[in-house]
């Protein structure tokens, strides 16, 4: 085996879904796509996509000496969903365990053994913490292609997977990027409820829904009143209708099961949660991001403009 095909069947054997290797080098496409989306202002107030800009793009200056990029999938997708149909919704990626706790775990076993097996190697390991660019990481690792939502789609799996990378001062064999197969189709555009999609791969955060629920701390504007379609944190609506996804699959990783508790939660009980139940129900989940406070904000939000078609839904009687 070579040592790339050893890293990837020990990826694979820690859990991991799929596993791509790319060189380190500066992403020069990206840079001018990067330069753009920034001075339109489609990063809305998320401030930190203004720093690094040229460590986002250059690997080489985020890991010194840096030769490879090795780009990592986990599966979280679940066929288990909420309960309630009013309950204010949650993306599915959010429904268990912090996925940053549970796949950082699994990328330092990764570097372990790359170290006992292979030798001494200097690298990072990053699970969207810090300014690296993982969709572009992961498409020159060949382990998909950016759809027009801009979410890296695998051809035999979907796109609900998380994506980790460890950038290494070792030279390893790469793979070659994807083909883009998402051709006519614009599903994704077409379905958005808030136009964030504004052209095919092209997405404006600052109209996305994921960004009002979980990166604005402000107020949510009172333009988009009606067009959340009763997301509280997260939205996973573009992704609902891409049919690549008809190729998803149950994971079995136990750290990223859906939490039951969550899962059961009516409307009245998101209504009538306190600060300290919250706390402790989510203070290993993803919601903790958002905290109390932005989430009851986010309720606030949908039940003064509830939509129709969540008005002829069935909660528990109270």
């Amino acid at each position: 085996m070579t040592t790339s095909e050893k890293i990837k069947a020990e990826a694979k054997r820690l859990g991991f879904d799929f596993c791509g290797i790319s060189k380190a080098g500066f992403l020069e496409e990206e840079a001018l796509r990067l330069e753009k989306w920034l001075l339109n202002g489609m990063h809305g107030k998320m401030q930190y996509m203004e720093n690094h800009f040229d460590k986002r793009l250059d690997p080489t200056i985020l890991v010194p000496g840096a030769k490879s990029v090795i780009s990592l999938m986990q599966n979280y997708y679940t066929p288990e969903t909420q309960k309630s149909p009013t309950a204010p919704r949650i993306s599915m990626y959010a429904l268990g365990k912090d996925y940053h706790f549970v796949i950082k775990e699994k990328l330092w076993q990764l570097m372990d053994f790359i170290k006992q097996h292979i030798g001494e190697v200097n690298g990072r390991a990053f699970v969207d913490s810090a300014p690296v660019l993982e969709h572009s990481w992961a498409a020159k690792s060949g382990l998909g292609w950016i759809g027009k939502n801009t979410i890296l789609i695998n051809p035999k799996a979907g796109s609900l997977f998380f994506l980790a990378e460890l950038i290494l001062d070792l030279e390893l064999e790469t793979d070659t990027p994807m083909h883009d197969y998402c051709g006519t189709c614009n599903r994704c555009v077409e379905a958005c409820p808030t136009g964030a999609i504004v052209d095919p791969y092209v997405v404006d955060g600052s109209k996305c829904i994921s960004y009002f629920t979980i990166e604005l701390k402000d107020e949510l504007p009172e333009e988009y009143k009606g067009k959340f379609k009763n997301w509280a944190f997260g939205c996973d609506i573009c992704q609902q209708v891409c049919p690549w996804n008809r190729f998803s699959t149950p994971h079995n990783e136990a750290g990223l099961m859906p939490d039951k508790n969550l899962l059961s939660m009516t409307e009245s009980q998101w209504i009538e949660i306190t600060e300290d139940v919250f706390n402790k129900l989510f203070r290993d989940s993803p919601l903790k991001r958002t905290g109390f406070k932005g989430m009851q904000r986010n309720i606030r939000f949908l039940k003064e403009n509830i939509q129709p078609e969540i008005l002829s839904g069935n909660d528990e009687k109270r």
